[in-house]
C-alpha cells in the first residue's frame, strides 16, 4: 500500500511541476490541489511510519503543499518531491 500511494503522489506532483498544466491546475481551482496534496502526503506519511518506510519523499511533500503557491519556487518543488517519491517507491524503500 505504501509503494502505491508513494507513485500516485509522485505521480500527481510531477503533473504539478509540468509549468503550464501544473499552474493551471492549481490557480484554476484556486489552490486547492495543494491542500488536497498535503493529505495525500500525511496519508502516505502515516502509512510509511507504520510500515516502517522512508518517509522522506512525504515530508517533502508536505513542505511542498505548504510553499507551492510561490511561482517557480513551488514548480521546482513539485518536480524535486515527484523524484523523491518516485525513487523511494522504485527502491521499495
Amino acid at each position: 500500500m505504501v509503494t502505491a500511494m508513494k507513485w500516485i503522489t509522485g505521480g500527481m506532483e510531477a503533473v504539478l511541476g509540468v509549468p503550464i498544466i501544473g499552474a493551471s491546475i492549481i490557480v484554476g481551482n484556486l489552490w486547492a490541489p495543494l491542500g488536497f496534496m498535503a493529505v495525500m502526503h500525511i496519508i502516505t506519511l502515516l502509512l510509511a511510519l507504520s510500515a516502517g518506510r522512508s518517509l522522506t519523499g512525504s515530508i517533502l511533500g508536505i513542505i511542498t503543499s505548504v510553499i507551492g503557491w510561490i511561482p517557480f519556487v513551488g514548480m521546482f518543488m513539485h518536480i524535486i518531491t515527484a523524484f523523491a517519491l518516485v525513487t523511494s517507491a522504485i527502491r521499495g524503500k
